[in-house]
């Protein structure tokens, strides 16, 4: 048998090289690419909106939550204007609901009309099948009427004539009311307010931001140039990626500290509930990601503990008449609560 020297063995290729594993983690790039979201969005909302950049944050946390927002403010702060501005930086469906007395729960929800061509009756939507719903003035309609958003808020889907319709993936309700006026309007109840994640005004801007309003407003409204910067596709993102950030379990328990504090406060008739709690978990999560951070601080609970419980509080009604508020038992609450390490 014939054997080969090594110098007649073919030669052994040299071995490829190990492909380079590139990790990519979910800070680098389903967070920076959720903050470019947000930051596309209150930029173009800043167009519109001078002065009003915490009021543009917060919202904005309410929408990377899933929760809806009521605007309580005096006439001509920019509610609607603020609305618009965000409806119209987004790329999809939008509608306005003007509530009024005679506003019926069908004129939101939607209709079955009959059909003389098939014989049939067809369902036809109302304005709540939208992605961001703007209801103006929504403490002027009844309370039968302010019950249709009831399910559609809490559940994102609404039952009409026995059966049950989804909502939109994304499904945003922007309320607004007028605090001064009381002729013509109902007072939304209990169940109404536990509905919006937050309640917050806009307030008066500075006079030299109010002068740049009025240059800007000089020939037409900043809306009318507004484009859309966001699809709904990004705001899905956006809100998973919210969702994805981390919480400790100290912080978890401060969050139930607060709200638990307002139960048994002095002048409350009706504390804050669980939902209170985890739609504050939920914003919080939302502005630490807008903030930069995977994990969320006490200053992000801190910073939107006023605007997410104080409306929720049922104040005793000699409490009312001495002048307590629900938003300083909820501020006196943030004193005394002791803040995790």
């Amino acid at each position: 048998m014939s054997s080969r020297t090594s110098s007649e063995l073919p030669e052994r290729p040299a071995p490829a090289p190990a492909p380079r594993i590139v990790v990519q983690t979910r800070e680098s790039s389903s967070y920076d690419e959720a903050r470019g979201v947000y930051k596309k969005i209150a930029a173009n909302i800043s167009r519109v909106m001078q002065g009003q950049a915490a009021a543009t944050r917060t919202l904005l946390a309410a929408l990377a939550s899933g929760g809806h927002v009521l605007l309580e403010d005096f006439p001509g702060t920019g509610k609607t204007t603020l609305a618009k501005a965000l409806a119209r930086s987004i790329e999809g469906k939008f509608k306005r609901v003007q509530f009024t007395p005679d506003l019926l729960p069908s004129d939101i929800l939607g209709v079955s009309v009959f059909s003389q061509r098939d014989q049939q009756f067809h369902f036809h939507e109302g304005p709540i099948f939208t992605n961001i719903l703007l209801a103006d003035e929504i403490n002027r309609a009844s309370p039968r009427t302010q019950s249709a958003l009831l399910e559609a808020m809490g559940e994102s889907q609404v039952s009409v004539e026995g059966e049950r319709r989804d909502l939109e993936d994304l499904f945003f309700v922007i309320a607004t009311q007028n605090p001064v006026e009381f002729r013509g309007t109902y007072p939304l109840p209990e169940a109404q307010m536990d509905r919006f994640a937050m309640q917050f005004a806009l307030g008066y801007v500075q006079p030299a931001e109010e002068v740049s309003i009025l240059t800007a407003q000089e020939h037409t409204h900043p809306l009318e140039d507004l484009v859309s910067c966001a699809t709904v596709g990004d705001v899905n993102m956006l809100k998973k990626a919210a969702g994805e950030v981390r919480m400790s379990e100290e912080l978890k328990r401060y969050v139930v500290a607060l709200t638990g504090a307002t139960r048994s406060a002095n002048g409350v008739q009706l504390g804050a509930s669980p939902r209170a709690s985890i739609a504050l978990m939920k914003a919080a999560q939302a502005l630490a990601l807008f903030d930069e951070l995977d994990f969320v601080t006490p200053e992000q609970i801190q910073e939107l503990a006023v605007p997410m419980i104080s409306h929720r509080l049922v104040m005793e009604p000699q409490a009312r008449f001495s002048g307590l508020t629900s938003r300083s038992v909820v501020e006196e609450v943030l004193k005394k609560t002791k803040v995790p390490a």
